[in-house]
């Protein structure tokens, strides 16, 4: 009901838009001329669409806030004394689902109760007619937003004015719930990393060198929970991406900026950006598969003991990810580099190969090391690839060419299976998200200050 009702709300919308356009129109006279209105006609059909979406949306919204807890209460209305005194939060959930259940025509698995199939049978009653009321006055509230807006057009009336500073407001509640999202997860993360650390020291989760958290069934925190080996394996796992993929982003941002014809270009950079949209579990399948494979072979011509899951496979594969990150940021920057800057190092006897790297790079290197710290906590966060492909040993060691564990591979790990949320084998995975989190976002809030402290500003 509540998709029909939205589909008639975005019906009477555009309807309201084109009666404003009409009516503005009208007013300025024919030839659709808008010089005698304050505001084009399109700002008066906004506005008007405006008056009659933004009431009744925000009633739809009101009401199905309202509405399950009202539904609750009509359901235990209908309940025996005796069996609502006995409910708890838990049992009252599953007493009003099963009720619901019964009204929808459903039914449940088992055979419902006398007082089950009563309290189904008025709720049933109340939600007809709480739909059609639901209905009727969204309507209502849409239509009068219409009269009303229509009436209000004028040639003086500052439509353009009030739409803008609706649009402002609109934008300003979107970031709005992206802020509050992200301090939500924060929250989230931070109590229950709390949580964890009334288990384990502090100290000893952080400048631990052992990973062994043992299994418990009884909540407490058996086995060791030291972070290095898990930090030094994310570490090393981005390292070797980081080597793949920076050189190679480069070099190719400076062909395509540089040297590339417009026609190499235009189909050549959106070729390469195909790879940031292949899911990062085909990357890893790939790395498991082909790649993993390859490298022990080719280890074994050479002499060296290279493991099909290692932190070079997953880092080579990674890096291989990570390219459209860094050449297509390299590469918007340089482009951004101002032609006079190329011209006058030209006039001056430099060559194209001078020009690039004593000119071009260092106008652009700020914009450039910022892509490449952005590249870097793209990699520090990735997950499906290093599950597949680094393997699974959180042992602190140097060697690249043997199995690693890293934090998100700990973490899918921590929250794979039958574990209790409560028990300090689960609530690990929050103090290693809060972790990544705090790394992660470092790296970025360098990468901004770096952007923006050498910026070049050009005229």
């Amino acid at each position: 009901m509540n998709l029909l009702l939205i589909g008639v709300l975005l019906v009477l919308i555009a309807m309201a838009y084109q009666i404003g356009l009409t009516k503005s129109r009208t007013l300025a006279g024919k030839g659709n001329n808008s010089a005698k209105l304050h505001s084009r006609p399109g700002y008066y059909g906004a506005l008007v669409a405006l008056w009659c979406g933004i009431p009744a949306f925000l009633i739809l919204l009101v009401w199905n806030i309202v509405e399950p807890s009202i539904l609750t209460h009509v359901v235990l209305n209908n309940v025996p004394a005796t069996v609502a005194a006995s409910l708890d939060t838990a049992t009252t959930g599953v007493l009003v689902d099963r009720v619901q259940s019964i009204a929808s025509g459903f039914g449940v698995s088992d055979i419902p109760a006398a007082y089950e199939v009563a309290a189904a049978e008025q709720l049933a009653k109340f939600q007809s007619i709480t739909t059609f009321a639901k209905m009727a006055l969204v309507v209502c509230a849409a239509l009068i937003g219409l009269v009303l807006a229509k009436k209000r057009i004028s040639e003086q009336f500052r439509a353009r004015n009030q739409v803008e500073k609706i649009m402002n407001i609109s934008l300003a509640l979107c970031s709005g719930v992206a802020i509050l999202t992200t301090i939500g997860i924060v929250m989230s993360m931070f109590s229950e990393a709390l949580r964890f650390f009334n288990f384990v020291n502090p100290f000893d989760f952080f400048f631990g060198t052992e990973w062994n958290p043992g299994f418990s069934t009884s909540g407490n925190a058996e086995g060791s929970y030291g972070l290095l080996p898990l930090l030094w394996g994310t570490l090393m796992v981005s390292g070797i991406a980081l080597l793949v993929a920076v050189p190679v982003g480069l070099m190719i941002a400076i062909y395509l900026a540089e040297y590339a014809s417009s026609g190499f270009r235009s189909w050549a950079k959106p070729a390469i950006e195909v790879l940031a949209g292949i899911p990062t579990i085909v990357y890893g399948v790939f790395a498991l598969m082909i790649i993993g494979p390859f490298a022990k072979q080719a280890g074994a011509y050479i002499g060296l003991d290279i493991n099909a899951t290692s932190a070079l496979t997953a880092g080579f594969v990674m890096g291989i990810m990570i390219i459209p990150f860094v050449s297509s940021l390299s590469d918007d920057i340089i482009t951004q580099v101002p032609r006079s800057l190329r011209d006058g190092s030209l006039g001056l006897g430099a060559t194209k190969s001078e020009t690039i790297r004593q000119v071009v790079l260092p106008a652009a290197l700020p914009g450039i090391i910022g892509a490449f710290l952005l590249a870097a906590s793209r990699a520090i966060g990735e997950t499906m690839i290093v599950v597949l492909a680094a393997g699974n040993s959180p042992l602190l060691h140097i060697n690249p060419l043997e199995a690693v564990s890293t934090v998100t591979i700990t973490i899918v790990n921590q929250l794979t299976g039958d574990t209790d949320f409560a028990s300090p084998q689960a609530l690990v995975a929050f103090a290693l998200g809060l972790t990544l989190f705090v790394i992660t976002l470092g790296l970025n809030i360098v990468a901004l200050y770096i952007v923006r402290k050498y910026r070049e500003q050009y005229d």
